[in-house]
């Protein structure tokens, strides 16, 4: 083995004497390593994602794409940047299914909090045009646009505590329906100008959404179970980060299943938060099993 003092920098004597040794070349050494370890890291990351990737591939026979959407933080200012569905990932996603053989099945990974409605239906219509079978897989949430993507496969697999979400609409930061039911509680002569444009864009906004809710569930369910999910979803019934369940999804008859793959959970774990402070939540990342036989759930049947 090297000895220790082989290894670290040295600097010739002067006048050709002993060598001896440099702390300040250790410490710039030492600041190379320091500057370069975020570089090396994100690589290594980059290289077991597609390893898992390759693998949750070879397993399914499958082209498997992700759209993952987590919030990060600017560089040098350190303000939260919240990612959405905007045009680049449709572009990126709508490129993947032209490179994939017509026939081969599509699994495509959902974790994002939605985005622009455009955006979404691309990628929704893309995927349910394929003629293979599109699986989407919602480890975690696929909210508002997120969701129209996934009402367009064939199957949703979600966590057993995953939600998606309503589809709809919002103008800038309001919900359009809210923008309506003010015009329509208050006189006209009280409502400003602007009020009453976002009024005629709302009045748009939402039946173009529920058509196209309408059009990605053709031949999926009955045209009339589908158009009642359509209003449902998009008239604005709820508040917009609503979480709908997988028992709740079930209930509308989406064909959805929570028998969700260990590889894909695996996977999700190579796309972390983004941390430059003291996480939120800390625990030992190993199973833990309790002592005696595994305990039935708590809304199961009790003996009698």
């Amino acid at each position: 083995m090297t000895p220790l003092h082989a290894l670290l920098p040295l600097a010739q004597g002067a006048a050709g004497g002993p060598a001896y040794f440099d702390p300040m070349s250790l410490f710039w050494l030492i600041f190379l390593l320091m500057a370069f370890q975020p570089a090396l890291k994100r690589k290594m990351l980059d290289a077991a994602r597609q390893r898992q990737i390759a693998k949750i591939e070879q397993e399914r026979n499958s082209r498997v794409i992700l759209l993952v959407h987590r919030q990060e933080t600017m560089s040098l200012l350190g303000f939260p940047l919240m990612r959405y569905i905007d045009i680049q990932d449709s572009e990126e996603i709508l490129r993947a299914i032209q490179m994939t053989d017509p026939k081969l099945p599509i699994d495509l990974v959902l974790h994002t909090p939605g985005g622009l409605v455009l955006a979404s239906m691309q990628i929704a219509r893309a995927i349910h045009d394929h003629p293979g079978k599109v699986t989407v897989f919602v480890p975690h949430y696929a909210m508002s646009g997120g969701t129209l993507i996934a009402l367009a496969a064939d199957e949703i697999v979600m966590s057993r505590h995953a939600v998606l979400g309503p589809v709809d609409p919002q103008l800038g930061q309001w919900p359009a329906a809210s923008i309506l039911k003010v015009v329509e509680e208050k006189p006209v002569k009280d409502v400003d100008d602007e009020t009453l444009i976002l009024a005629d864009q709302a009045r748009k906004a939402i039946p173009q959404v529920r058509e196209g809710v309408l059009e990605l569930l053709h031949g999926k369910c009955e045209p009339s179970k589908a158009e009642e999910l359509a209003t449902t979803l998009s008239e604005g019934r709820w508040t917009h980060d609503h979480a709908i369940t997988f028992e709740e999804a079930k209930s509308f008859g989406l064909c959805v299943s929570d028998e969700m793959p260990e590889s894909v959970l695996k996977l999700m774990t190579l796309y972390p938060q983004p941390v430059r402070q003291q996480p939120s939540v800390e625990y030992l990342p190993i199973p833990r099993r309790g002592p005696g036989p595994p305990t039935s759930p708590k809304n199961g049947n009790s003996a009698k």
